[in-house]
Parts: structure tokens; sequence; C-alpha cells
């Protein structure tokens, strides 16, 4: 395994789904499978409201919590936003930053996401730090140049680029939500130029529309640390189903 050897991660990114009652349900389901006392280190993103009471439906068990954004400042007048310490706060370890969703959608750019890894960072948080192309960027060759700028902004923000062990999402924004998904030699080829540009510690997590059927392709990659599941992390039966195809990848 790449990653300096470090364990095997899912990441279930809820994004802006849920009522409390099913946020629950969920958190509680996945926290009991057998499966997330394997091999692989799970975590899930809910939504902001439902940080506290997926909290307590973790607690004492080896599933992680991560948000899904933040601000970069740590409090003031800024009407809708939540800062990295409440974040920490209501429970969260992780939270993603630079996901193609706010860079796209909210207008997160380089600058943006650098300036969140550092709130980030300064809260105790460990970010993910997500990249990667559009369709128009992959079409015309430029893939590895998107990815290796998103990463020289991202490794600015002081106190980051320097950890051991940097955690990266490569997620190509053509196959967010579209049910296209990278080959995974087309997976490894980023992940390995990654990898030469953050060090042999970083982890790297792939992508883009990941269901049970191609988990365990892009797991067989080992450029490939792990996977951040959006749609399929919704379902209890899919969700378990991606972590038990990676935890079969850990084991072989």
């Amino acid at each position: 395994m790449a990653g300096g050897g470090s364990p095997t991660l899912v990441v279930g990114n809820w994004k802006m789904n849920l009522d409390r009652g099913r946020a629950r349900a969920l958190a509680g389901t996945v926290a009991a499978a057998a499966v997330c006392r394997g091999p692989v280190q799970v975590m899930v993103a809910p939504a902001h409201p439902h940080l506290v009471l997926v909290a307590e439906c973790l607690a004492g068990t080896p599933v992680g919590l991560a948000a899904q954004d933040l601000h970069w400042e740590a409090g003031g007048a800024f009407t809708g936003a939540v800062s990295a310490g409440m974040l920490a706060d209501a429970g969260a370890s992780h939270v993603l930053v630079g996901h193609s969703e706010r860079r796209l959608l909210f207008g997160d750019d380089d600058r943006v996401v650098a300036l969140k890894i550092q709130a980030a960072v300064d809260a105790g948080l460990t970010p993910i730090v997500c990249v990667g192309e559009t369709a128009v960027q992959r079409d015309a060759g430029e893939a590895l140049a998107v990815v290796a700028r998103q990463w020289e902004a991202a490794r600015s923000a002081t106190g980051w680029s320097g950890a051991a062990a940097p955690l990266l999402a490569y997620e190509p924004v053509w196959a967010i939500g579209t049910g296209r998904v990278a080959r995974p030699a087309q997976a490894a080829e980023v992940h390995a130029h990654l990898r030469a540009l953050a060090g042999a510690g970083a982890r790297i997590l792939y992508g883009g529309s990941v269901t049970p059927d191609n988990a365990g392709d892009l797991m067989a990659e080992a450029e490939v640390d792990g996977l951040l599941v959006g749609g399929a992390s919704l379902s209890p039966d899919s969700f378990l189903a991606v972590v038990e195809a990676a935890a079969d990848r850990r084991r072989a």
C-alpha cells in the first residue's frame, strides 16, 4: 500500500441530504457494521446541522466524523458560515476542503482553499484536500498540470505542507455525480503524479461515482489509498459494500 503504510480510508460524503432521523439511522447502521471494525478506516461526513447527533451515534466506535466544509475565519460577522473551531467542538476530526462542488458552485478558488486548509490546521482538524480536473481540461491533456497547480496552492498553507502525511482526494470533476468514473489506470496515473509532488507519505483517496461495482477495481491500484464516496454513501447497503470491497483488497 502506498501512503506510508497508513490504513485504507473510506469516507462517505453525505452532501446536502438526509433529515435528522435518517442521518441517525444511517450513522448507527454504519457504526454497528462488523466490516467497519476491520482493516479499513471508515469515516462519514454529514451536513453541518447533523454533526453533533452523528457524533453521538459514533461515540465509542471506530467510525470517524468529518465535516464537509468550513470558513477560514475563526469567528465574526460571517452569516451562514461555520468555523473550524465550531466543527471541532461538534466532534469532527477531519474536514473536506476544496471539493469540486465548492470550487464550481461557490467560487472556492485556490486562494480560498489554502486559507481553509490553514484554518483547519490551526483548529486541530485534518483537512482532506480535494483536487481534480474538468472534462475540458482532461480532454485538453491538462489533468496532471491542473492537479499540480491545485497542490502547489494548497501546500502554501502554513503547517500543512510540511505534514508527514498530507491527506488528498483526487476527484475528477467530470466523474462527480455523473455516473462516469475514471478508469483505474487513469486514477492511478494522477495518484502517482500527486504522490511524486506530495511525498511518499501522502494518502490519496479517489472520489467520483464510486459504487460497490467499481470500488474493488479502483482499490486494486497500488496508488489508490482509499475512496471518497458520494451518492453510494447514502444507502447503508451500498456504502458498506464499498467498505467491504476496500477491505477485501486490503487483505489481499
